[in-house]
């Protein structure tokens, strides 16, 4: 069997009373890529909270990497892209390069220059979300979707093998997201890095996971390939009200979906 990354059985999560997850297993193993979706409130970040050991558990299990989550030490090994990572002072005076190179910080690198070997990670990240070019341009000078680019590359200088992204292409328009589509392709390449993407784009998710899980309060797991349908997770999910309809994409191999209620 191949190496799990994370495994959950039974999680249960609260916020005060409010039972945010409930009863929730699922296992995700080296090299998948992972969509999670579902509706507004439903608890997508409140699972990557638990599974970056954020907020804790009432019941269940977590492990990471085969350990107990709570004697997990080695977070370097996972990145993370908040879902708000770009909204910041737009005259923050600060180039690509140097904001990419806060990923090789520690507390115990703190005030220490970066090594000749911080330097070229960080020009591999940059390579590797093709913005090398602008390396020295000022992070006010650049769109949202360059800048989103920006802090997935901070995240990669450190090798992780895992990136976990939250709502990384919100409020990007469809060329962007599209091109955030062949970088995770791009990733997995490369790097062979395990990849668990929060989104609101069902295309993406479908164009790029092999594994989907559809979050509301409990998750609906289903695998992805050329015999499944997403409809069933969906569905569970969605609640029997809502309608799934299919359209084509240019980089899809199979037919995205837009949810309509009613």
């Amino acid at each position: 069997m191949t190496e799990a990354i994370f495994e959950l059985k039974g999680v249960v999560a609260k916020y005060g009373e409010l039972r945010a997850l409930d009863d929730v297993s699922f296992r995700i193993e080296k090299g998948d890529v992972v969509g999670v979706v579902g509706p507004n409130g439903g608890g997508k970040t409140t699972l990557l909270n638990v599974m970056l050991g954020n907020l804790p558990i009432v019941a269940g299990s977590v492990k990471v990497f085969g350990r107990n989550i709570r004697e997990f030490k080695e977070w370097h090994r996972i990145g993370y892209v908040a879902q708000h990572a770009i909204q910041f002072d737009p005259i923050f005076p600060a180039t690509v390069e140097e904001i990419v190179s806060l990923g090789c910080l520690s507390r115990k690198h703190i005030g220490k220059r970066l090594s000749a070997e911080d330097k070229e990670e960080v020009k591999r990240a940059l390579e590797l979300v093709d913005l090398l070019p602008q390396r020295n341009r000022r992070i006010g000078q650049l769109s949202g979707g360059q800048k989103q680019r920006i802090f997935i590359a901070k995240a990669l200088v450190k090798r992780p093998e895992v990136l976990i992204l939250d709502e990384a292409t919100a409020g990007l328009d469809i060329c962007i997201q599209d091109r955030f589509i062949d970088l995770i392709r791009r990733m997995k390449a490369e790097r062979d890095i395990t990849v668990v993407t929060v989104s609101h784009d069902l295309s993406g998710v479908l164009c790029q996971a092999n594994k989907l899980a559809v979050v509301n309060k409990k998750v609906y797991w289903q695998e992805i390939d050329e015999k499944s349908n997403p409809e069933i997770a969906l569905r569970q999910a969605y609640g029997e009200h809502f309608t799934f309809v299919f359209h084509s994409h240019h980089h899809c191999e199979q037919p995205p979906i837009k949810i309509k209620e009613g």
